[in-house]
């Protein structure tokens, strides 16, 4: 599916607005939006965002404006595109050099003894410079999102997109690293060689098994904290998302099996969370065995697909592969989270009409709710690390924060961000990784 903005040039007169809506229609489009641009007593100007399936569809719905009566489609586009028309990120400053002596003072010669206090005592950094209150974000474009391995450059798109969020709902100020090879040497040389510009490192789209590679290497020599997004904030969202469904459907995760269908990243993530959270047991199936050995070692269980349907009482899967959940493989009772984007292993509709007591699917479990509470918390703290107690924290306030029929809160709310960073700031606290030496300013 995509959004596609139309700006179409219609007669003013009643009925004519209709006539657009009827043609939309009749293309099969689904209506969002409507922005009025320019109103005339002859014309109007409108952009109407609609949904369609594919731009095959987009164009017939375009042909079908033209053809109506008093319409002309001045043009389309998709709305994604023009959303990132320019990039979504820029760097500017904290304050604005207004006069001579503000420069002086940021500039030469003030800043020559701002330089020398922290050359003389390092700690000072997170004082008086951006480090402690910014995150890299780390990638080699290997495995992005349902994209697989585009490369660096095409992945840029959803490196600004995090940031985007860092900035919203963090205070942080996170940069692209876009990371020109698949070699594992050579990457983890790359992000150690920058690492002292950022006060947090966070790795995204990159391949298994690399990226646990990548990320045990960086976590044993870096100071910062260091955390893989996919692995880890996935995780920490899907655990959060899981407590509130078995909540809703009388199920206790303590004494529950859980069945995990895929151990790539996220999976694998996902998995090793639940034995940590406290699922009794953690059955997986994935058939590439060069993850079987890595799961085993974390407590999880190996199996056949059929036996983590038959036995589990949750089951949730990222397998990226749509429809892999058949209606009669659902157990009355279970909990069911098909979690692969767009398209789920099974849709929650039809889950739920085959016996699952409660059914969800990628659109409820978004790791925006993560990553920027988390990464804020620890900078909040100074910690050296992102540890299991902070991640549970952060789980355990997010399921906290949901209401009514929510699987998780708001993405939106500004609040639940921040009470994420207050719990992980306070779990860096208690299990002893706060420095608060290094504690961030300003955030």
């Amino acid at each position: 599916m995509l959004d596609c903005t139309y700006r179409v040039q219609i007669h003013h007169r009643v009925g004519q607005l209709a006539q657009v809506a009827t043609a939309v229609a009749e293309g099969g489009g689904l209506i969002g939006d409507i922005v009025t641009v320019s109103l005339g007593r002859e014309q109007s100007v409108r952009e109407i965002a609609i949904e369609v399936r594919d731009t095959g569809q987009a164009v017939r719905i375009a042909e079908l404006l033209e053809a109506a009566d008093g319409v002309h489609v001045l043009w389309y586009q998709d709305r994604a595109l023009i959303r990132h028309e320019g990039g979504k990120l820029s760097i500017e400053a904290v304050h604005p050099v207004r006069t001579v002596q503000e420069m002086r003072d940021v500039y030469t010669p003030g800043v020559a003894r701002v330089c020398a206090a922290i050359a003389e005592e390092p700690a000072l950094a997170g004082r008086y410079t951006m480090i402690s209150r910014s995150v890299a974000i780390c990638t080699n474009g290997t495995r992005v999102l349902g994209l697989g391995n585009i490369g660096p450059v095409p992945s840029m798109p959803v490196m600004e997109g995090k940031a985007v969020f860092y900035r919203q709902f963090a205070s942080i100020s996170a940069m692209p690293i876009l990371i020109d090879t698949a070699d594992v040497d050579e990457f983890v040389d790359t992000v150690i060689r920058i690492a002292p510009t950022f006060g947090g490192i966070h790795l995204e789209d990159i391949s298994t098994p690399a990226c646990f590679e990548i990320e045990r290497r960086l976590i044993a020599a870096l100071p910062q904290p260091v955390m893989h997004d996919d692995v880890h904030g996935t995780a920490v969202v899907t655990l959060a998302a899981v407590t509130v469904a078995c909540r809703h459907a009388g199920v206790e995760l303590r004494s529950a099996t859980v069945g995990q269908l895929g151990l790539g990243a996220a999976g694998f993530g996902i998995a090793s969370l639940m034995v940590d959270g406290g699922a009794r047991r953690v059955l997986a199936f994935d058939p590439q065995e060069a993850s079987h050995t890595r799961a085993r070692e974390r407590g999880i269980e190996l199996a056949s697909m059929e036996e983590v349907m038959a036995a589990a009482d949750v089951v949730i899967a990222t397998t990226g592969r749509p429809g892999l959940i058949k209606p009669e493989m659902i157990r009355d009772g279970q909990v069911i989270l098909a979690l692969t984007n767009p398209d789920p292993e099974i849709e929650p509709e039809l889950a739920e009409a085959s016996g699952a007591a409660f059914a969800a699917d990628g659109r409820s479990v978004n790791n925006v709710l993560g990553y920027p509470g988390i990464f804020r918390g620890a900078l909040m703290a100074g910690a050296s690390a992102i540890n299991l107690e902070m991640k549970l924290a952060a789980a355990q306030v997010l399921a906290d924060l949901a209401e009514g029929e929510e699987l998780v809160p708001d993405v939106l709310v500004q609040e639940v961000h921040d009470a994420v960073a207050r719990a992980v700031m306070e779990a860096a606290e208690r299990s002893g990784v706060a420095r608060p030496e290094m504690v961030a300013v300003g955030l």
